[in-house]
């Protein structure tokens, strides 16, 4: 089986060296010096306290590789669409693009029942560049749990959790998701198959939404935001609008909001991924994870005051931060 990872930063590395150490044949995606220092001395990977070099394939854009079986894409979901003519040329008929991202997926109302039109999401798919090209007959859903850190160009460290939930969007099991489960076990990783994989997906997300957004409006940590009064109330606030909005689409939560805030102050004092993107001035994540959750929102006509609200201030930070490096 051929197996590429589109946008190999921290988890896709790790990943692609899981399937490499499995005996698959994987190619990483990757750009700028971590590209290099992956082509000129390999991946150096860090689990358990146990650092290893591999020499694992690694391309600019995959334009020299023949067409791949499987592909997984770890790009932020706003680079997605950039680069779906490089996708494109890396698949045949039977390619499955797994999207492996934070956020509501591109594919979200795929399958979803008869009573939803069968629509891309606009804010992470507005051209449906996603929808008509890569296409949703050909993905399968997944959310990604580990904590990965990019330490150096080409230097990885992997520090929790190896689980990666996978499900066909229509609920089917069928035989291809479950040999791609197959696969991610043989690499070590958990990949439980799902039968709506979209309530693991908001399971997810209910963490993302509500705390990354708060952490760049404040510069606090997950446990300090998932703890003190202040912070967890408008954290429940944003979960009771996002679980009215899974309510109308039938996906569910799975476990109260309070469980939900206690689970993110069990991860302890880390920066959530949108402050580490804000700190070191690289687009945010808000199109998959706030816009299309409002956007989810209005097609329901469904008022969901506090996610606006916490949409509007992260927007007042992010256009402030800019206002004063324009004028420095």
């Amino acid at each position: 089986m051929r197996i590429c990872v589109y946008g190999a930063g921290a988890i896709g590395s790790w990943l692609g060296a899981r399937l490499h150490k499995a005996g698959f044949q994987t190619t990483l995606i990757a750009r700028g010096p971590h590209l290099a220092k992956l082509q000129e001395s390999g991946l150096t990977i860090t689990e358990a306290g146990v650092t290893e070099n591999l020499a694992i394939p690694a391309s600019l854009d995959g334009s020299e590789l023949p067409q791949q079986d499987l592909i997984f894409v770890t790009l932020k979901a706003h680079s997605i669409p950039q680069v779906v003519p490089q996708i494109k040329h890396l698949m045949h008929p039977e390619t499955v693009v797994i999207t492996a991202v934070n956020g509501v997926p591109w594919w979200f109302f795929y399958e979803l029942g008869p009573e939803y039109p069968s629509q891309p999401i606009i804010s992470v798919d507005p051209a449906a560049e996603l929808w008509n090209t890569i296409t949703p007959q050909r993905t399968i859903g997944c959310v990604i749990y580990p904590a990965v850190r990019l330490a150096a160009p080409g230097d990885v460290i992997h520090l929790t959790d190896n689980r990666l939930p996978i499900g066909e969007p229509n609920g089917l099991q069928t035989a291809r998701v479950t040999n791609i489960a197959e696969v991610l076990e043989q690499a070590g990783c958990r990949a439980p198959v799902r039968k709506n994989i979209r309530n693991e997906i908001w399971i997810k997300l209910a963490g993302n939404l509500a705390f990354n957004p708060l952490s760049v409006i404040t510069n606090e940590t997950l446990d300090r935001l998932a703890t003190l009064p202040e912070y967890t109330k408008i954290a429940s606030a944003i979960m009771e609008d996002f679980r009215t909005i899974g309510r109308f689409y039938g996906v569910r939560l799975g476990v109260s909001i309070a469980r939900r805030i206690e689970g993110a102050a069990q991860v302890g004092p880390h920066k959530t991924s949108m402050l580490q993107d804000y700190l070191s001035g690289r687009p945010l994540e808000t199109a998959a994870i706030v816009d299309a959750v409002i956007e989810l929102a209005e097609k329901a006509a469904i008022a969901v005051p506090a996610i606006r609200k916490i949409r509007q201030r992260l927007m007042d930070k992010v256009d402030g931060a800019d206002a004063k490096d324009a004028a420095s």
